[in-house]
């Protein structure tokens, strides 16, 4: 749903629960406010969780020599650090 989907559900049911004072004889607008309301609030809090989880990453520093390029003439060499990404075992992403 996203976070802007949740925002909008959220304040459509705001709007019925609080602002409107219609009359369906077969449905209660009041009601209806506050299930988009809890709705709204659920798809934010799934999507912050599902946000939260897909951030666990680590980087470690890996022990093995970048490998480099024969330096030609008027050429640094610079060392570089190569890192590699590690994933904690668990559901994937």
């Amino acid at each position: 749903m996203g976070i802007g989907g949740s925002i909008f559900l959220i304040a459509l049911g705001a709007i019925l629960a609080f602002a409107v004072e219609a009359e369906l004889g077969f449905l209660d607008l009041t009601t209806v406010g506050w299930v988009l309301m809890v709705a709204g609030v659920f798809g934010l809090v799934l999507t912050l969780w599902f946000w939260q989880s897909r951030r666990r990453t680590v980087v470690a520093r890996s022990d093995e020599p970048a490998v480099a390029a024969a330096p030609m003439e008027n050429d640094r060499v610079v060392e570089e650090q190569q890192y590699r990404e590690v994933r904690r075992p668990g559901r994937p992403v």
